[in-house]
């Protein structure tokens, strides 16, 4: 077991995103021991996978490496690896690279696409919650327009060129107007020899309206966008089969396609070990409002994995980004107080208001005073973005690739880096 002795608490941070990040920021140059553990060694700006999947950035400009965020912090240290599981009774956790001890365990791990038991879909549709997810679907997405080049069969021809996004949140809206932009601006130029009148974008979701969160104003005007851009809104309908061919919605209804981006709904990324701590619904861990697990006195949980119940907030905090952030500042703050026996300080969410892009010049916000939509919600979305990606960098190269599009109406990141490998998609290969 790996165990560096020092005079000061070992802090254990489970995940590298907003939440874990700005933990670790926070408490640079505080008496304690930092370590973080992640499955990659890079930080995932993940309101932008979307970006990559449908070929306006490269990942390279979403993902920046932990290591280099730290690199001035001395009382931190990083670790690539896979959390097997939680001993809280002994204080360790174990990975694949060995067992670390800790003082506090801070569970920052997320969430992952929750498919609800559905195995089926789960196997066929795509998910687009990690870089190495956004690449497979961008490969499918260019290796079905390669593939109708070659199709005789017309109705096969027209799956190939169909698309279902399933799921109306943010990520479902914004990657149907991406794949909007794509047809009427790109693949039309890429593929001449294609009839684009046969591709078709859908978008499916559960509730009344799109962007079901957002105020009605902001629903309506992006289903408005939506719509004038060529994508066929459905609401009020659940998607409840898809075998690799065929989407079935409501039961009865259905549409032929061979590529559907599954983005109706989140769970926690849980670890297993902590027995004692309470699982609520969407798979998230319940915790006091200082984010401590309950039934654990040094165990905390931040961000999309966190279920906190607060007056404001009697259903839990929205998995949003904004959440993540501030509960990890936060619990940086209570992190100090409780070393020093000092009494913490509940955890207080600031509600900075909702965005969400539809395609150019098309987004809309909601501020707590001030609702907007349009080209000037279009510039408020990109600036706000571009705040806060990691890296100068990755910046300047979001911003330059931004720039070009939209003068353009192109995007560069058109590459099958790998072969999407569509014959392992059977229904004798789901093996769960």
């Amino acid at each position: 077991m790996e165990n560096q002795k020092t005079q000061f608490p070992k802090v254990i941070i489970i995940g590298g995103g907003f939440g874990g990040l700005q933990l670790a920021k926070k408490l640079k140059n505080s008496a304690v021991e930092i370590l973080m553990l992640d499955r990659h060694n890079y930080h995932t700006f993940q309101p932008l996978l979307y970006q990559v999947a449908t070929g306006s950035l490269d990942s390279d400009s979403i993902a920046f490496p932990l290591r280099k965020i730290f690199q001035n912090q001395k009382n931190f240290n990083f670790r690539v690896a896979e959390v097997k599981r939680i001993n809280p009774d002994e204080q360790y956790v174990m990975t694949d690279i060995g067992n670390f001890e800790y003082d506090y365990l801070v569970l920052a791990t997320g969430s992952e696409t929750n498919f609800f038991g559905q195995k089926a879909i789960e196997h066929f549709s795509m998910p687009m919650k990690t870089i190495p997810e956004a690449l497979n679907l961008r490969s499918l997405i260019l290796q079905n327009f390669e593939d109708a080049l070659n199709e005789k069969n017309p109705e096969k021809k027209k799956a190939l060129m169909t698309f279902v996004v399933v799921g109306g949140g943010p990520t479902g809206v914004e990657t149907a107007g991406a794949l909007a932009e794509l047809k009427n601006h790109v693949l039309i130029r890429d593929y001449p020899e294609l009839d684009f009148h046969f591709m078709k974008i859908y978008l499916i979701e559960g509730t009344e309206r799109v962007l079901e969160p957002f105020s009605k104003q902001a629903s309506k005007k992006a289903k408005e966008f939506l719509q004038n851009m060529g994508v066929i809104v459905i609401e009020k309908a659940l998607v409840t089969q898809y075998d690799g061919e065929k989407v079935i919605y409501n039961n009865t209804e259905s549409i032929f396609t061979k590529g559907v981006i599954w983005s109706a709904g989140v769970k926690g990324a849980l670890i297993e070990g902590l027995d004692k701590a309470p699982i609520v619904r969407g798979g998230r861990i319940k915790t006091n409002n200082y984010n401590l697990v309950e039934g654990y006195e040094n165990v905390f949980a931040i961000g999309d994995l966190a279920y906190m119940e607060t007056p404001d907030w009697p259903h839990g905090h929205p998995g949003v980004a904004q959440v993540a952030i501030q509960q990890g500042q936060q619990l940086a703050n209570n992190l100090i107080r409780i070393i020093n026996q000092e009494v913490p300080k509940a955890f207080d969410y600031f509600d900075k208001g909702s965005m969400a892009t539809i395609g150019r010049n098309k987004a809309v916000v909601d501020l707590r005073f001030l609702k907007f939509q349009g080209f000037i919600a279009w510039l408020t979305w990109m600036f706000i973005h571009l705040l806060f990606l990691v890296g100068f960098k990755n910046k300047l190269i979001t911003l330059i690739n931004w720039i070009v599009t939209y003068f353009s109406h192109d995007r560069g990141s058109r590459v099958i880096l790998h072969k999407f490998n569509r014959q392992t998609m059977t229904e004798d290969s789901i093996a769960k």
